[in-house]
């Protein structure tokens, strides 16, 4: 019974520490920093300053503070955006769509159809890869657009203002972010409940 009350004392007494008049404590504020666009209750990083495609000043973990080239940032933010836009559709291929005749290309869970190709399949991917990251690495540190890899093979850009060009920046970050989190969750999915994406 005793340790009961003590308890109960105990409890109580931090609940009316809670109510408590606190000491003033002086708190520097600047009153003319800009804010966040995208959370107006941060203020906005100094170095996003709204010129790339898709700046909305959205950094609450502080990361532009360390990178040292944004632009450097922007390509590989610009490049897995673009790997998971590919990876989804492909998750999603394997799953409900055609398949390459053959044993090894009938598995419909996209994880396992990865080891069931062999080491050929996976080393043309590999090696396509490598040839597209060694043509154009130069043009990560270089001045330029970040993602311009110098190819519009369809003509997606051809004959467009500079505002269309820019809406189709933003257009193409925001699908790569709306992407990396997508795959994410198909990853999870798959790999942890092993159920289908869409079913």
């Amino acid at each position: 019974m005793m340790a009961l009350r003590s308890f109960v004392l105990v409890a109580l007494s931090g609940v009316a520490a809670a109510f408590a008049p606190s000491r003033n404590v002086a708190v520097s504020t600047s009153l003319s920093a800009e804010m966040s666009k995208s959370l107006p209750f941060l203020v906005k990083p100094e170095k996003l300053d709204g010129s790339m495609a898709g700046d909305v000043g959205f950094d609450p973990m502080g990361l532009s503070e360390i990178q040292v080239d944004l632009k450097y940032a922007r390509w590989a933010e610009l490049k897995h955006g673009r790997i998971c836009m590919l990876a989804i559709v492909g998750m999603l291929f394997q799953e409900y769509g055609i398949h390459i005749p053959g044993e090894r290309f009938v598995t419909t869970d996209p994880i396992e159809a990865i080891g069931s190709v062999g080491f050929a399949g996976n080393a043309q991917v590999f090696a396509l890869i490598g040839a597209i990251e060694l043509g154009t690495y130069e043009r990560h540190y270089g001045e330029g657009t970040p993602g311009d890899i110098g190819w519009d093979l369809i003509g997606v850009l051809k004959g467009k203002s500079d505002e269309e060009v820019q809406k189709a920046m933003e257009q193409e970050i925001q699908h790569s972010r709306l992407a990396m989190i997508a795959f994410t969750g198909a990853l999870i999915q798959t790999l942890l409940f092993h159920k289908p994406l869409l079913g």
